[in-house]
């Protein structure tokens, strides 16, 4: 498993990293078939009446991205917290593609792996031909992630692998764009534009 630890605010002693790399390393044991690579965020907080340390894992399984994050007045007890967090979620993931959840006779489809879904074809000509260097405002960070088109139901399993409040994908059916978000009270909603 190919593992990046990285740090802010903090700096990232040889013992900190073995402690990372060990914990980790034993969260993903039983999964070291699915589990190709691992980013790791550590990092405190800089206000000193606010002792908040996290702990940040984006592992990517078999295609998949899997997040999990701790927080906590120590560090390594962070670490700790994230690497439980990290197996219980890999454990769910793996049993929802093994065969015994399904009924006889059907299997789960099988997501390629990364390398064989992206393309080695040399790029031509220059990506930043005609363009300018700018900075983006402030406060806002863009992502970008392929969507491709999902059910409600794998829209939620996926909400629950990433562990984020809400979840944006593009309907299998309608082909629309909708965000699943964890109620507070339980349960699910679903936000999707009116005709």
């Amino acid at each position: 498993m190919k593992l990046l630890i990285h740090g802010r605010n903090l700096e990232l002693t040889p013992a900190l990293r073995d402690y990372t790399q060990s914990k980790l390393e034993r969260a993903v044991q039983h999964y070291n078939d699915m589990v190709k690579e691992a980013d790791v965020h550590l990092s405190v907080a800089r206000n000193p009446r606010v002792p908040q340390q996290t702990a940040e894992v984006t592992v990517f399984a078999n295609g998949t991205v899997i997040r999990a994050q701790e927080r906590s007045e120590n560090l390594y007890a962070s670490i700790d917290l994230v690497a439980n967090k990290l197996c219980r979620q890999l454990r769910r993931f793996k049993e929802r593609h093994s065969d015994h959840h399904h009924s006889h006779g059907h299997r789960a489809s099988e997501t390629p792996p990364t390398d064989a879904v992206t393309s080695e074809a040399p790029i031509d000509g220059s990506l930043l031909d005609g363009k300018e260097a700018q900075l983006p405002e402030p406060g806002v960070r863009r992502k970008y992630f392929a969507m491709p088109p999902m059910r409600m139901e794998e829209a939620r399993h996926q909400l629950d692998l990433i562990d984020h409040d809400f979840y944006l994908f593009r309907d299998a059916e309608s082909g629309e764009l909708q965000v699943i978000y964890r109620r507070n009270h339980g349960g699910y909603g679903v936000i999707q534009a009116r005709d």
